[in-house]
């Protein structure tokens, strides 16, 4: 008589090797809320711990995007990261410890087979906890996640793919929004409880919006009980996608991204979003107008030979029609409305008198360059995201 080499394992107990210890984890108190005013102020709160820095804080986060558009290589990489203390997308260090990755749509052979292009021949860490089944958040789903976390006090997170696996039947009566915002309130609860990063892997309808948000599957109960929303959505250019990201701990921002399909893995791209959804030939403008500005087509030509004049001049009036470059009038290019103004207030106090460009106002609707990066600062990403 054989026995089955693997034991089926569920959430409720995954082995350890070595075995597991017979301490108590530290019972954790229950979050003091309610405060008088003063006692409030003069309360010393520790800052948001992130998972992923700038991207990923404690918190619930939705991670949406279309089918297909390669968001469960996304999760599944970060976990990875996460897990074993490595850089997120290739490039943001992240702080180690244990991760949780519910794969409640994928077998144990996909996972492995994905995990082995992540890792490229890299050692698995231990630290990541992959689980293929677990009942709802309201038939024991929530119990379960908590009890895995009280066996990891140190985890950092806990990824669900796909949120709509856990959020079980709507109570009776309530509508469609209320339904909405209880789902993601068992979430919710376990986040700010364990202080730890929440991610649910969640759809976008298929009409899309220039408001990312509206985009999110369901209706606005979902994004209102989340703590922050990263919307993952098809670019054009160089870029294989954006990552959209707004928040209460996270500066809006948005960051283009390239698939590795050899390795499986998303890569984040240096600079502007704008400077990789555009063709070729715009970013290369792009680039030369930041670092010169002021420049007029003659004075790109001259940097820009695989590049004709007559391609750059053209390509100009169309940027600058499109609201990606700004124009005076005098036919020189700035990469925005406050570079152009503050060169010509340099002109005017040499001149001595003032230099107003006729096209300078604003029009109606028009965006302006917008710039991402991970510094956190909250001058990029204010902007319309048109």
């Amino acid at each position: 008589m054989t026995s089955n080499p693997i034991p089926p394992l569920h959430l409720y107990s995954v082995p350890s090797d070595p075995p597991p210890t017979t301490e108590v984890p530290p019972k954790r108190e229950r979050p003091r809320t309610a405060w008088t005013a003063d006692q409030l102020m003069a309360a010393n709160f520790p800052e948001p711990k992130w998972a992923v820095p700038g991207i990923l804080a404690e918190g619930v986060s939705l991670l949406a995007g279309p089918p297909k558009v390669g968001k469960s290589w996304l999760s599944l990489g970060l976990g990875l990261a996460v897990a074993a203390g490595g850089k997120a997308f290739d490039s943001v260090p992240v702080q180690g410890g244990p991760v949780l990755y519910l794969a409640l749509e994928d077998t144990p052979r996909r996972l492995q087979t994905r995990m082995g292009k992540i890792l490229g021949g890299q050692r698995a860490p231990a630290g990541l906890t992959l689980v293929t089944e677990c009942p709802p958040f309201p038939q024991g789903g929530t119990e379960a996640i908590a009890g895995w976390l009280d066996r990891n006090p140190d985890a950092r997170m806990v990824v669900i793919d796909v949120f709509a696996k856990m959020r079980g039947q709507a109570p009776q009566g309530a509508s469609a929004y209320d339904a909405d915002y209880v789902s993601v309130g068992y979430a919710k609860r376990l986040a700010d409880h364990y202080g730890i990063a929440v991610v649910l892997v969640h759809h976008v309808r298929k009409a899309g919006s220039e408001d990312f948000l509206t985009e999110v599957s369901g209706t606005n109960g979902i994004a209102g009980a989340a703590d922050a929303t990263l919307v993952l959505k098809r670019a054009r250019g160089q870029a294989d996608g954006i990552l959209h990201v707004t928040g209460r701990d996270v500066d809006e921002a948005e960051y283009a991204l390239q698939f590795q399909a050899a390795s499986g893995a998303w890569h984040l791209l240096d600079g502007p979003v704008s400077d990789h959804t555009v063709g070729d030939t715009r970013a290369a403008i792009l680039r030369h107008v930041r670092a010169n500005p002021g420049a007029r087509p003659k004075d790109m030509a001259a940097d820009l030979p695989q590049v004709d004049a007559d391609t750059i001049r053209r390509t100009c009036s169309r940027m600058a029609a499109d609201g990606q470059l700004t124009k005076d009038a005098s036919g020189r290019y700035y990469p925005d409305i406050e570079t152009r103004t503050e060169a010509a207030s340099k002109l005017s106090e040499l001149s001595d008198c003032p230099v107003t460009p006729s096209d300078q106002h604003e029009r109606p609707g028009q965006p302006e360059l917008e710039l991402s990066g991970l510094s956190g600062s909250n001058s990029a990403h204010q902007q319309g995201r048109g």
